[in-house]
């Protein structure tokens, strides 16, 4: 089961409704979380769930509990969304950072008044990012504490890790800006220091190379930053590569390209995601292009998703209108299905 915010969290704490959604879903085999945030810095879509305090940590001990009664796994994304963020979103005395002090395009949803403008963030001192990294390191021992069989972290969709990768967001003159590897340092680095506490076969990654998502570009030297990324994920005995395949109009070929790439460089597990459905996902599973697909959307409104798929049952189509609103509607009352025998 792929990572899909949901944002049900109230004050940024698991509740009894999140250990429900995941409980109903465990046969998923492993579940991937939502994204998480590792420190109040890294909070920016209303209702994010954390793990940096205390009660946090103790209602995410009852989720993982919950999916391992039922014979689940779980890993937990840790995402710090860097510059999509806004103050109402966030706690008091947060600070809304990035590579650079460059806005992103577009509007943000909060609770408290609607759409706003995205913020020009403030730019990452020497400091703030090795805070930031501590902070992802504590919350994977964190995660660890509490059940969690391992960390995802999130380097897709624009947000902080993909952020310092990409020079539409970082034009920075240091060693975290300019060249290929001086751009992927931030993510080397976090992925390196998780390592040394829980273990590289406790950790892997997701990526979104093509995909445009918050003012993402796609740049010339892109192809060569990811390859360069999976020698050294390789290198690092990352368990897994989590590869969304949801490219820009046009990109097609090179995504292709790339995945092969990654395919032939990594050794580890290679998940594949991105709008499969049982043929597609088959196909790309019998010629070896990736080890395991990842489903998203389709688990939203089907929490028997997997029974559905080994007899070929009917799915049911999601309510995109409850995805991100709270409460229960449109999260846990999505019936599993009743064939008749």
């Amino acid at each position: 089961m792929a990572p899909l915010g949901r944002s049900r969290a109230i004050r940024n704490t698991p509740t009894p409704l999140m250990e429900e959604y995941y409980t109903q879903r465990a046969s998923a085999g492993l579940i991937i979380t939502e994204g998480v945030a590792p420190c109040p810095n890294a909070l920016g879509h209303p209702r994010i769930p954390g793990i940096y305090t205390d009660t946090q940590c103790e209602a995410w001990r009852k989720v993982t509990q919950a999916i391992h009664r039922k014979g689940g796994k779980v890993f937990i994304q840790l995402m710090h969304t860097g510059r999509i963020s806004h103050p109402d979103n966030m706690e008091p005395g947060s600070t809304i950072i990035a590579p650079s002090a460059i806005q992103a395009a577009g509007d943000i949803y909060t609770d408290t008044h609607g759409f706003q403008p995205l913020p020009t963030p403030i730019a990452m001192k020497t400091d703030d990012i090795v805070h930031a990294q501590a902070a992802f390191v504590q919350a994977a021992k964190n995660a660890r504490r509490v059940g969690f069989d391992g960390v995802e972290i999130h380097a897709a969709y624009g947000y902080l890790v993909a952020q310092f990768m990409n020079p539409a967001s970082n034009q920075r003159s240091d060693e975290y800006g300019g060249s290929v590897a001086n751009r992927c340092r931030f993510a080397t680095e976090v992925m390196k220091k998780i390592i040394v506490v829980i273990g590289g076969n406790k950790i892997g990654i997701r990526l979104s190379p093509y995909n445009e998502y918050n003012s993402m570009i796609i740049h010339d030297d892109l192809e060569e930053d990811y390859v360069y990324l999976t020698k050294q994920l390789q290198a690092m005995g990352v368990t897994y590569i989590h590869l969304v395949d949801d490219t820009a109009v046009g990109m097609e070929e090179r995504f292709i390209s790339l995945r092969n790439m990654i395919r032939k460089t990594f050794n580890g597990t290679l998940i594949l995601c991105g709008g499969y459905d049982r043929e597609r996902a088959e196909e790309d599973l019998q010629r070896e292009r990736g080890d395991v697909i990842a489903f998203g959307r389709p688990f939203i409104s089907n929490p028997d998703f997997v029974q559905r798929m080994q007899h070929n049952w009917a799915m049911t189509a999601v309510d995109t209108d409850t995805l991100y609103t709270p409460g229960a509607r449109g999260y846990i009352d999505y019936p599993p299905v009743s064939p008749r025998l």
